[in-house]
């Protein structure tokens, strides 16, 4: 998987289309991600105290890595693999630089 946790990324398709976030969270064994602002649940949260209330939080659920993009200049840009001396990094297919 491509995409890392704390990339900024753009939502290339679905209900959340149009939408950027940072990445909170990557799943690779099922091809998911979790980004703030996007894909946000609501959850009961129960009160841990005597004295502290229950309430409602938004969650940001995961969902497939296959509807993100990588943003780089206010653009979505594909990622690709390219090998440095003995490393290998990403980089943005349009442009060739580093990611």
């Amino acid at each position: 998987m491509r995409i890392h946790k704390g990339d900024n990324i753009i939502v290339i398709s679905g209900a959340y289309k149009g939408k950027t976030g940072k990445v909170r969270a990557v799943f690779p064994d099922r091809g998911f991600v979790a980004v703030d602002g996007v894909n946000l649940k609501k959850k009961h949260q129960k009160a841990r105290r005597a004295n502290q209330k229950g309430q409602l939080i938004e969650v940001a659920m995961p969902f497939p890595a296959s509807k993100v993009a990588l943003i780089e200049g206010g653009k979505p840009v594909r990622v690709g693999r390219k090998l440095i001396g003995e490393k290998w990094v990403r980089v943005s297919r349009k442009t060739g630089k580093e990611i």
